[in-house]
């Protein structure tokens, strides 16, 4: 009890002996008066520890207790410099933030002396190669073009592209080298739902303008649709397509606020709201509540727009009620040029941690139900699928393409690309490298016109990459990709195609014939074009779950 005693109070007590000896001389060296006010500025803490009621340990452990606290501010970073595995997600890995910096920066991306991933775990995954491999494919074709037969204006869209991101969110700088990356590379960059800022246009890279709940940039004062404003922005030659969010992955179904005090004036002026008011992401749109209506909305916007490209991008939920859009497709004949899968593993800012690890559904998942439902309702032929949500390297390009998707977009992989070291701090305006804040003296740190050539590098590099494994697999071009070219292990014993993982529809196979998977069938059954709200059916069997994921 003695001893234990003495321990948590010898920090203290010594801070204060030392004072008091030290204070009992008059003539005291420089040294000593450094020293003595050293202790002394410890004792009064001690003293405060002792006294206060807030914080146990500290009123335990005087002095010594706030080694805990500080501790606890630096253990992300001591996590991810000294004790992190090459392999850990967390939710990057080592290795994947490795290849970006490498590719960003034109370096040599080779592995010496062997893979470190155990090939024999279950989950890994991995492109069969052929005996015939392809001539070497160009990265300069793979493109792929979007617009259905309603659109007067189709876009030639690289199949990697830079993913929602606001201003607001990432910082002006950064802005400025994400589209100057995009206008050296020939690739599209989307907006976010924070509108089209001063530092998006600064270098003219080709901009999908997200409109998201708020309608920042296209909404009167009390936050409703502006189609005037609209239309002014829409028309401009550096928009090339429209986007609607009806979810993004991170926080689905939720809304969001930028208190007031974070609205600066640059803000308030793009996204059209008030300085001195929080600034609300509502979590539904105020313009349409049925599927039939979202179609309209997108009429109306492509037609404001001067004939873009019009699609929406949500982090699937409930299956019906996209099967319920897909229905008012077919009864109204009115299709969005395109659809973006985001996935609940994607994110960016700051999102409450029950939704990002409970809420919505992973990105595999949501694109093979979306491409499956198109594909039975006889209309994948005429609207092209993106698909979002934690892509940084080639082959997790590729993965998606082949179940699916036309192009993928990628967000954190274009932050690591002008410098984010995933400190995780992009909602406290601290980040230390410039990325993620508004802090004008902490985004100096961000020289665009090298972090620009390092977002076009990566984009360039990343598809040399996936051309080197299209040309093994022996194929020439992403829209080769299928299935049945990817395989995952999925004992230590047995591997399967994607092919025979997966379930996938035929072509109008839920338009009056039998339907092999009953969970589609079902999901069919309980959707209507009229509303979101499902139809009641009978109790779902043991084969009503939805397929397993890749």
């Amino acid at each position: 009890m003695k001893i234990s005693l003495l321990s948590r109070y010898a920090v203290f007590s010594g801070c204060v002996l030392f004072t008091l000896c030290n204070l009992l001389f008059l003539a005291m060296t420089p040294t000593l008066e450094v020293l003595t006010s050293i202790t002394g500025v410890l004792s009064l803490i001690g003293l405060y520890d002792l006294l206060q009621t807030q914080h146990s340990v500290r009123r335990n452990y005087p002095i010594l207790g706030h080694a805990r606290y500080l501790i606890e501010t630096i253990r992300p970073e001591i996590r991810q410099y000294m004790l992190e595995g090459d392999d850990e997600k967390l939710p990057f890995s080592r290795a994947q933030r490795s290849i970006v910096y490498q590719r960003a920066k034109n370096q040599p991306a080779e592995k010496a002396f062997g893979t470190l991933t155990d090939v024999y775990q279950p989950g890994f995954e991995f492109i069969s190669h052929s005996m015939l491999p392809s001539e070497a494919c160009d990265p300069r074709q793979f493109y792929v073009t979007i617009g259905g037969p309603a659109c007067q204006q189709p876009y030639r869209a690289s199949v990697f592209n830079i993913s929602a991101m606001s201003f607001g969110a990432l910082s002006a700088n950064a802005i400025r080298a994400l589209n100057r990356g995009a206008k050296l590379g020939g690739f599209a960059h989307d907006t976010g739902e924070g509108s089209i800022s001063p530092y998006h246009q600064e270098f003219g890279g080709d901009l999908i303008w997200e409109i998201g709940s708020g309608y920042f940039g296209c909404r009167t004062l009390s936050g409703s649709f502006d189609p005037v404003r609209f239309a002014e922005t829409a028309r401009q030659p550096q928009v090339k397509m429209i986007e609607i969010k009806m979810s993004q992955g991170a926080k689905p179904g939720h809304g969001g606020i930028l208190p007031k005090h974070k609205v600066t004036q640059e803000i308030a002026s793009t996204r059209g709201v008030k300085m001195g008011e929080d600034c609300i992401s509502p979590a539904r749109h105020s313009q349409f509540s049925t599927p039939l209506q979202l179609l309209d909305f997108i009429t109306q916007l492509r037609t404001l727009s001067g004939g873009k490209p019009v699609g929406f991008k949500l982090c699937l939920g409930h299956p019906w009620e996209f099967m319920a859009i897909v229905k008012a497709m077919l009864q109204t004949g009115v299709h969005p040029d395109f659809i973006v899968v985001d996935g609940k593993e994607g994110g960016t800012g700051a999102a409450p941690r029950e939704f990002t690890d409970n809420m919505g559904m992973p990105m595999r998942e949501g694109l093979l139900f979306v491409h499956n439902t198109l594909v039975g309702a006889g209309l994948r032929g005429q609207i092209k699928l993106g698909a979002s949500g934690k892509i940084v390297s080639a082959f997790d390009i590729a993965s998606v393409l082949a179940i699916g998707a036309d192009w993928v977009n990628s967000a954190r992989g274009f932050m690591f690309a002008i410098g984010c070291i995933q400190s995780q701090s992009c909602h406290t305006n601290k980040c230390p490298t410039g990325v993620a804040t508004q802090d004008p003296l902490r985004q100096r740190a961000l020289e665009v016109t090298d972090k620009a050539q390092r977002v076009a590098n990566f984009h360039r590099n990343t598809l040399v990459a996936l051309g080197e494994m299209l040309s093994a697999a022996g194929l020439s071009h992403p829209a080769e990709l299928e299935p049945k070219h990817l395989v995952r292990r999925m004992t230590t014993t047995e591997v399967r195609l994607f092919s025979q993982i997966h379930v996938f529809l035929e072509p109008g196979e839920l338009l009056g014939k039998p339907v092999s998977a009953e969970f589609y069938a079902r999901m069919w059954r309980m959707a209507q074009a009229e509303s979101f709200a499902p139809v009641a059916v009978q109790p779902p069997s043991k084969a009503d779950r939805l397929p397993e994921p890749a």
